[in-house]
């Protein structure tokens, strides 16, 4: 015998017909978010990013973006701040004053050529703001906080070194870190062009690890150095 209409018209119920949602993770869609948006602002500048493509490759709802981080200016700054904010957390974890000041200096050498090289995206990413003669870098009320301890490490490790006769006394930290940050950014930013000059291919593991020991015997033998007098 057939159903009766009025009991095949009735409603299902609701625990059938509308299964239940789950919950919202805000702290993995925002990370989402952050990510998609780093590649985005990396591979195509602040002005050529979209926020359809940022809010696509994460697979989240644009209006989550919105509500996340406010419009495209607050999205990238988000991006910056968390780049500067990824390489300073690394550097903590080296524990540089657990070592004497030669292996220091060596791990921190090291350390930054190799998150250039692991993350060639923070290079473009640092070029996208230089573009932008750091307007966005400038409106950032951390940033200041994030470099100052990494200045007073460098200067640290330079007074054991000072004290223990193996480093000389006329070094500037922050002089230091910007030569050290620039033997690795120069290199990954303009590995393919270079290979090209120089008809060598410098992506190469050989390539690569003959750099990072050069990059560190440079920094070394420059603390060794006596000043011209």
């Amino acid at each position: 015998m057939s159903e009766p209409i009025s009991s095949a018209l009735a409603p299902a119920s609701k625990s059938k017909a509308e299964p239940a949602k789950r919950p919202r993770n805000s702290a993995k869609t925002k990370a989402s978010i952050l990510a998609a948006a780093r590649v985005e602002f990396a591979d195509r500048g602040f002005e050529g990013a979209r926020v359809d493509a940022i809010a696509e490759r994460a697979g989240a709802n644009k209006r989550l973006l919105y509500h996340y981080f406010g419009n495209k200016e607050d999205l990238y700054r988000a991006v910056l701040l968390d780049a500067y904010q990824e390489i300073r957390k690394g550097e903590r974890a080296l524990s540089l004053d657990q070592y004497d000041p030669v292996q220091a200096m060596d791990r921190l050498v090291r350390f930054t050529f190799r998150h250039f090289l692991a993350n060639p995206w923070f290079p473009r990413l640092l070029g996208t703001e230089n573009i932008e003669n750091a307007r966005f870098l400038k409106t950032l009320p951390d940033i200041k906080a994030l470099h100052s301890p990494l200045v007073g490490q460098i200067a640290a490790i330079l007074d054991r070194g000072v004290e223990t006769g193996v480093f000389r006394r006329d070094v500037d930290p922050v002089q230091l870190y910007i030569s050290v940050a620039a033997l690795g950014f120069f290199y990954v930013s303009n590995t393919a062009t270079l290979s090209v000059i120089f008809e060598r291919d410098l992506s190469s593991v050989g390539m690569v690890q003959e750099r990072e020991a050069h990059a560190v015997q440079m920094v070394l033998d420059f603390l060794r150095t006596k000043p011209v007098p």
